[in-house]
């Protein structure tokens, strides 16, 4: 019995890492490439590099996070899964938000949704590293963390190549739609977890 509740928290810790790794890439490599097809410069393009800030001082924020309860969800689901379905609510917004930004070519508005995608992407990572060493017995942390990384990676795949192989197709606006849903639905991980 132990070994199956170790197994499934293994495979919850998985998925939580494809829905960290997912907002990274559509900020960094597809947002460029996105911008790049829309006409902008080089300049302008390599400028957005800066929307990766909150990644480095995301140690700033973190005892905020770990110390503030989230109103109402805390009592019902706990100090880390509130915080996770927060975040998670907030990436799809957010990058929702990108996409119907990049409809308009509105610079400023891509730049300012672009930057809350990443504040939400790793206030979700601070999250879920605490959910993680909580959740998962000492003897297999090393095992969680290549299953988080491991589920990161893919994350990363989903949202840099596979949302490159989409443009072939699809517009990148509606690229950003689906990678939303793709982060809403992370939020029923979090409901299983």
């Amino acid at each position: 019995m132990r070994a199956q509740k170790s197994y499934r928290n293994l495979i919850i810790i998985f998925f939580l890492g494809i829905s960290s790794g997912l907002p990274l890439a559509l900020i960094l490599s597809t947002l460029k490439a996105s911008l790049l097809e829309k006409g902008f410069d080089l300049k302008t393009i390599g400028f957005f590099s800066l929307v990766s800030l909150p990644y480095t001082l995301k140690f700033c924020f973190a005892p905020i996070i770990d110390s503030c309860p989230v109103p109402f969800l805390t009592r019902m689901v706990g100090q880390r899964k509130s915080w996770i379905m927060l975040t998670q609510i907030l990436l799809a917004i957010a990058i929702f938000a990108l996409g119907a930004a990049g409809i308009s070519n509105d610079l400023s508005a891509i730049a300012v949704f672009a930057v809350l995608v990443a504040f939400a992407s790793a206030s979700h990572d601070i999250v879920i590293d605490g959910y993680r060493i909580e959740l998962i017995e000492k003897e297999n942390q090393g095992l969680a963390a290549s299953f988080y990384v491991y589920g990161y990676r893919i994350g990363m795949l989903i949202s840099g190549a596979g949302a490159l192989a989409l443009a072939e197709i699809i517009s990148w606006d509606a690229i950003y739609f689906i990678m939303a849903g793709c982060a809403l639905s992370t939020v029923a991980i979090t409901i299983f977890a």
